[in-house]
């Protein structure tokens, strides 16, 4: 029984985090006067955890969680505004404030693999030296180590 009842509201986020989202998003998105309602912000959110989470589709999303297109064109809507990136610095601000966050080691992990039938570049890569490699890599491990605070 308590399987069944917790498989139920797999996708729902937290209260407490959505209190600290819904300001976001609403700042973001103010309500209109006129015109069609609003989406559920919250619902379309819980479609995008729940869609990040299990990696999942879009069009292979449980129906409770709403429209696929509705959710994947507010996803990508989102991206392009930044609010996804103001999402994520309130987010380690909070954490930070709760002593969460140790800035002293940071590591980042990534999975390098040849993309199947040619990926997203289909035509050839220009070619630089090694010099021009070296000085981009430097200034991009620069730029990227310095601490938020």
């Amino acid at each position: 029984m308590a399987v069944a009842a917790s498989l139920e509201t797999i996708w729902e986020v937290d209260d407490t985090l959505w209190a600290i989202v819904e300001p976001i998003l609403i700042e973001a998105y103010p309500a209109k006067l006129t015109g069609r309602p609003r989406v559920d912000f919250r619902q379309v959110f819980n479609a995008v955890v729940f869609r990040m989470r299990s990696g999942c589709q879009w069009n292979r999303m449980p129906p409770e969680l709403g429209s696929d297109s509705s959710n994947h064109r507010w996803f990508q809507r989102w991206r392009e505004d930044g609010v996804w990136e103001k999402v994520w610095a309130t987010l380690v601000e909070r954490c930070d404030e709760l002593g969460g966050v140790e800035w002293d080691w940071q590591a980042a992990d990534a999975m390098l693999g040849k993309a199947r039938f040619g990926g997203a570049m289909s035509v050839r890569t220009r070619r630089i030296g090694r010099r021009t490699a070296r000085r981009r890599a430097c200034s991009l491990t620069a730029k990227g180590a310095r601490s938020p605070r």
